[in-house]
């Protein structure tokens, strides 16, 4: 899985990071720690994207799984 954000829309607002900290983290912007996710962290990336009040966070799923 790939994980993308579209910093134009981005308010920075910190819920990606309260939801996935190894993944996402905001100061000023959101900035991606990865955009490979590990297996183990997908479904937190996914409530991260749920999550998002502006739906700035991309995810893309692998096709092989």
């Amino acid at each position: 899985m790939k994980v993308k954000v579209n910093s134009d829309i981005c308010i920075g607002c910190g819920a990606c990071e309260a939801t996935c900290d190894k993944v996402f983290k905001v100061e000023d912007a959101v900035e991606l720690l990865m955009e490979e996710v590990p297996e183990e962290l997908e479904e937190q990336v996914e409530d991260a994207a749920a999550g998002c009040p502006v739906m700035a966070i991309e995810v893309e799923k692998d096709e092989e799984k």
